[in-house]
């Protein structure tokens, strides 16, 4: 079918001065390490200072303590506690004997103790901008019980910055397919958030990260090999964004992803002879009869690569831009492989039988027969390239993952460390 070508408000600067005011008090108060207090005569802690030999190098001013502590995580940078994850409370040298973590208003946070008595994981994520209070007891390595209780607030959605990636863990893809990060704000400062992502593989690839705007406008990284990856391909990508400054927005993702690159199943389109020839690691599995994008409606040129794949889907040309004599409105499109997200999809088009191999005549599509539509759906996946030859202008680069469409000196000129 067819692709569409295509209160009051606080002034910034006492935000600024608030922002920073609260991460003093965070560090100040311990709020990340939960130390201990002097110890009363019965063994546990009290809210006074420590007395005497028990006094730590804390009280001192060094910022640290001797003793065994409780520490709470995921941190950023070890002021900042990250939003969004299961907390965990753990002990320095000693051994938890409870954990108790309540929240602003009221409202348990249900968590378990491992094993050995050193760490205590929450059975949910904590929540954006909210205050929680976590109340330890623990044996210290003098074997003394104590408690320990502080209150700390998680970040708040308008101090962070968040990348959406597209690679899942374990998962098997295809021999073309970028490992695309879009952030959810603007990203000031790209060399300092591309210092910390990294794609390494066994074999090892030369390969590149480049920036550019997503179609939405938001800022997008995209690392690419060279040349597409081998079948086999063991790929590791790790963000660790945690305590990341950008502007005043910080980071909290920290991700290590592993996945694999399956078979190469390349297909190559020729709007020309309207042919779509199947290859499965380098060896022609088949050539298709089929029928591209008529005048005015040319499929895109160039490199694209499997995005999703749905059996069935309603094709209505208002959708991308298509109104008039040439409007459409499909209830129940077959073997539908997404190429694009401006429109473009390989699928089954019955309407135009007999018109394969020898007639372009759709608006903008890859429209085949259904038994052969179904056998292509079946022999793609998720990360495999498409490209179209002999037709008009070149996809855009982002226009779903239209990265080999760009020669590999200026993709490298894209990354910000270039």
């Amino acid at each position: 079918m067819q692709d569409s070508r295509r209160g009051r408000p606080v002034p910034a600067e006492q935000q600024r001065r608030r922002r920073r005011a609260a991460a003093a008090a965070l560090a100040t108060a311990a709020l990340v390490t939960l130390t201990a207090c002097s110890q009363s005569a019965s063994g546990t802690t009290t809210d006074g200072k420590a007395k005497g030999s028990s006094s730590s190098k804390a009280d001192q001013g060094t910022g640290k303590t001797e003793s065994a502590g409780v520490t709470v995580a995921p941190l950023t940078d070890g002021e900042d506690v990250i939003p969004g994850e299961p907390l965990t409370v753990r002990t320095e040298g000693g051994k938890l004997e409870s954990v108790s973590v309540t929240s602003q208003g009221g409202g348990a946070f249900e968590g378990k103790l491992s094993a050995d008595g050193t760490s205590w994981s929450s059975s949910h994520a904590t929540d954006y901008a909210a205050t929680y209070t976590v109340a330890a007891r623990y044996t210290d390595t003098d074997g003394a019980s104590k408690t320990s209780k502080k209150t700390f607030t998680t970040l708040s959605k308008d101090q962070i910055f968040v990348g959406t990636y597209n690679v899942n863990k374990g998962s098997t893809v295809g021999v073309a397919l970028p490992v695309s990060i879009v952030f959810n704000k603007p990203i000031d400062d790209k060399a300092a958030v591309e210092k910390k992502l990294k794609v390494s593989s066994s074999p090892a690839v030369e390969g590149s990260w480049s920036w550019m705007k997503d179609r939405d406008g938001k800022d997008r990284v995209d690392f690419r090999p060279k040349e597409y990856w081998k079948p086999g391909t063991e790929v590791k990508f790790t963000m660790d964004l945690a305590g990341v400054k950008n502007g005043d927005l910080v980071g909290t993702q920290k991700r290590e992803i592993d996945f694999t690159i399956g078979k190469a199943v390349v297909s190559t389109v020729d709007v020309v002879k309207k042919t779509m020839t199947v290859t499965e690691n380098g060896k022609v599995l088949r050539t298709l009869p089929v029928s591209t994008g008529k005048k005015t409606f040319e499929t895109w040129n160039g490199t694209m690569v499997v995005l999703s794949k749905v059996p069935s889907i309603r094709m209505d040309s208002s959708t991308v831009g298509i109104f008039g004599p040439e409007a459409y409105d499909m209830e129940s499109v077959k073997w539908d492989v997404q190429l694009t997200p401006s429109g473009t999809y390989a699928h089954a088009a019955p309407w135009n039988e007999g018109r394969f191999g020898r007639v372009n005549a759709s608006h903008g599509c890859i429209g085949m027969s259904t038994a052969d539509a179904k056998w292509f759906y079946d022999q793609v996946d998720f990360g495999d390239p498409v490209t179209v030859v002999n037709s008009k202008d070149t996809v855009a680069v982002n226009n779903g993952y239209g990265d080999w469409n760009v020669d590999w000196e200026t993709w490298q000129k894209g990354s910000a460390l270039a």
